[in-house]
């Protein structure tokens, strides 16, 4: 098993609790770029203590996360994290031009020698208003955004794209990837629809802002589809997102996490207005299975949070017992790990107590 941890570089500073977009009346410069250097501080320590990757990943307009633009954070990453990959999870790729996002990828893996994992996602509905995409068409504009990215890897000669959403008359990246012929690609696979491109392209699925029961039965969904195709998925295809809290026994863990909640700054936020998010469901953004993409962001209790999967919390024995749970259900061999980070000098502690008494007893599975 592959161990990742996740930042969204969340703001930790004064904001407003609202739906998005959040606006910027009480925002401050200082706390903006003591978060991202908070960030920073955290994946060069993931780096030092043995985690497999480290992650990040692109949202826009609020607090919840301060990296629009994930190859910019990663270029960061690259003189930091000397050892494990960098994995942006992800571009998303429907509301960007793809051929810029082909060749960032390859600026990024040439810059690390080949250490680059590449994550390209529809992303949140609400977000297609930030660059006036209609949601309508972002399944196609992924898929053939996706199609185009890997031969802008893969074409040594100039060529031409003319497709139904991108037109391109010449295209000849340089530099070229590291890794042949690119890097190992993911895409988020709660819907159907996904699941079944994602086997028929053999490209690694993703999970997050889900529960395990959930991600289990789209797992099932990918493995049968690639059956179809003729391959089986290994662990490493799949990646589950989940947040972890260890402290040194349950009752510190449960101690802290729910301090944070009730005093930490106000960063979460309902992703997409009422207004909004019936209209995007209405354009068949989230596929066949509606029901289910909507209830993922349904509220929970802490211990239903747990008890779903969506949360890993306690002392390195339950948290190993827990790993262990959401690992024979679904089988996934990375799981990314995204830690709570309002919690400062406990938040540190909780990575360096996973390294130490966790990693190692879960790294051979």
């Amino acid at each position: 098993m592959k161990a990742s941890l996740f930042s969204a570089a969340r703001y930790h500073g004064p904001a407003e609790n609202v739906s998005w977009p959040v606006a910027g009346t009480v925002y401050s410069a200082e706390a903006a770029q003591a978060s991202l250097q908070f960030s920073l501080d955290q994946f060069a320590m993931a780096d030092q203590l043995g985690f497999d990757w480290v992650s990040v990943a692109e949202h826009h307009y609020a607090p919840f996360s301060l990296t629009p633009n994930p190859m910019l954070i990663a270029g960061a990453l690259t003189q930091i994290v000397k050892r494990a990959k960098i994995a942006l999870l992800g571009a998303s790729i429907p509301i960007l031009n793809p051929v810029r996002v082909a060749e960032e990828f390859a600026m990024l893996d040439t810059i690390t020698g080949g250490r680059i994992i590449a994550g390209m996602l529809r992303g949140t509905p609400n977000e297609y208003v930030t660059y006036n995409i209609n949601p309508a068409e972002s399944r196609g504009r992924f898929e053939e955004a996706m199609r185009l990215i890997q031969m802008c890897w893969t074409e040594t000669e100039p060529f031409g794209w003319q497709g139904r959403y991108y037109e391109y008359r010449s295209i000849s990246i340089w530099p070229r990837v590291v890794q042949k012929p690119g890097p190992k690609i993911y895409m988020s696979g709660s819907s159907p629809e996904s699941g079944e491109f994602a086997a028929k392209h053999r490209v690694g699925l993703g999970f997050a802002v889900t529960n395990v029961p959930l991600a289990a039965a789209a797992a099932g969904h990918y493995r049968e589809q690639a059956r179809r195709f003729g391959w089986e998925p290994e662990p490493d295809d799949l990646i589950y997102r989940v947040g972890v809290h260890v402290g040194r026994t349950d009752d510190e863990a449960i101690e802290d996490y729910s301090h944070a909640l009730r005093t930490g700054p106000p960063t979460s936020l309902t992703m997409a207005n009422r207004g909004l998010e019936s209209n995007i469901a209405a354009t068949g953004y989230y596929g066949r299975d509606v029901d289910s993409q909507r209830n993922r962001l349904m509220p929970a209790t802490l211990r239903d949070r747990v008890a779903e999967g969506r949360l890993l919390l306690g002392g390195p024995d339950t948290v190993v017992a827990q790993i262990e749970d959401m690992y024979r259900k679904l089988g996934a061999g990375v799981i990314d790990f995204t830690v709570t980070h309002q919690m400062g000098e406990k938040t540190t502690r909780s990575i360096e107590l996973f390294a130490q008494k966790v990693l190692p007893r879960i790294r051979g599975w």
